[in-house]
Parts: structure tokens; sequence; C-alpha cells
């Protein structure tokens, strides 16, 4: 019976064959390939889902931060537009027709809502390359000679003005057109390009209304001279 016992503990702890120790260290590598291969694959899905994610979010930013620019620019224009206006209100032929003390209150008036709009500091700045940033400045530099000339020739300066206007529209313009400040304008940044022509209209305008003022003037005078020469008579 010791003789049996002895035997069997023996069969128990001898080693196994060969093929077998072989199928088991297999089995073990697959199963950590698997694992690794299954735990790389639950990496990659992770992070494309999170990029994707942050794409998408970048995305809606981007709207917002394009809505966000449109809306100052919306209020840089509101701005002018508000001083335009005051300062059309202040040298109106109006204005002219009424008493001193009336004129002088209104002018208060007007002085004070000028200084609150001007208050409001709203500034939106273009992204320029320095061929950009050159034309810009070359722009700029034309136009000033012009309104620098405006008190010499009137009328001049308006048919030049009209001239670069109509190089920044894209409509059929009345008159001609400056060659040479439309291969100026097209170098310049779309948002540049149209403050450009929002300046020339402001110009054109304020021109306008200048000749309106001077022919209501000059009409005045003539009916003051009639009057005149008919109590002569």
């Amino acid at each position: 019976m010791a003789q049996a016992k002895i035997s069997a503990r023996a069969s128990e702890g001898a080693p196994q064959p060969q093929h077998q120790q072989h199928q088991q260290q297999q089995q073990q590598q697959q199963s950590q390939s698997g694992g690794q291969l299954r735990g790389r694959f639950y990496r990659s899905t992770s992070m494309a889902d999170r990029s994707s994610r942050l794409l998408e979010n970048l995305d809606q930013l981007e709207l917002r931060v394009e809505a966000f620019r449109d809306a100052a620019s919306a209020m840089e224009q509101e701005k002018e537009i508000l001083l335009e206006m005051i300062h059309n209100i202040q040298n109106s032929q109006d204005m002219r027709h009424i008493s001193e003390g009336e004129r002088e209150e209104l002018n208060l008036t007007a002085n004070r809502l000028m200084g609150r709009t001007l208050t409001v500091e709203v500034s939106v700045e273009t992204i320029r390359n320095a061929q950009q940033q050159e034309s810009l400045q070359h722009a700029t530099k034309m136009i000033d000679e012009i309104v620098n000339k405006l008190l010499d020739d009137l009328e001049d300066a308006k048919i030049r003005l009209m001239s670069l206007y109509g190089a920044c529209t894209s409509d059929v313009p009345a008159g001609p057109i400056d060659q040479k400040f439309q291969s100026v304008v097209i170098g310049c940044a779309i948002e540049d390009q149209k403050k450009i022509k929002r300046r020339l209209e402001t110009l054109l305008r304020n021109l306008e209304n200048s000749e309106k003022s001077i022919t209501l003037l000059e009409h005045q005078k003539a009916s003051v001279r009639q009057s005149c020469n008919s109590k002569q008579d």
C-alpha cells in the first residue's frame, strides 16, 4: 500500500508531455494578444469619438465667432451713421432759420448726443497680409488726396469720388471708373473693401448735402436781390 501511494504521488508530480506544454503556451499568448488588440481597438474608437466631438464644438464656435464679428461690424457702422446724422442736423439749412436761442439749445443737445456716441468704442480688427496692408494704405491715400482738395474744386472732387466709388461697386456705374483705384482695391482684404466703399458713400452723401445747402443759399440770395430790386423800382 505504501508503494502504491508513493507511485501515485510520483505520477501527480511528473512533468507533462512537451506537446501539452506547447499548446498551453500558445493559448496564453493568444489570450494576451487578444486582450491587447481589444484594448487598442477600444482606445482608438474612444479617441476618434472624442476628436469628432471636439471638431463639432469648434465648428459651432466658428459660427458664433463670425456672428459676433458681424454684430460688432454692424455696431461700428451704426456708430458712423449716428455721428453723420447728428453732424447733418447741426449743419442743416433748418438750423439757420431758427432763432439764436433755439439754435444754441439744439446744438447743446446735438453735442451731448455726439459725446455719448463717441463714448462707445467698437473696433473690429481685420487680418491682413503684407500685400493687403500695402493696398489699403494706397487706397486710403488716394481718397485722402481728393478729400484734401474738396474746397478747391467741389465739382471736380465729386466727379473723382464717383469714379472711385464706381470701382468698388458691382453695379454698372453711371460714370467713368478709376481703373487704377479698382486694381488697388481688389488687392485689399474683403472687409477693407467694404469699409472703403462705405467711406466713399458717406463722402458722396455729405457732398450732396453740401451742394443742396449751397443751392438753397444761392436761391435765397437771388430772392433777396429780387426783393431789393422790386422795392427800388
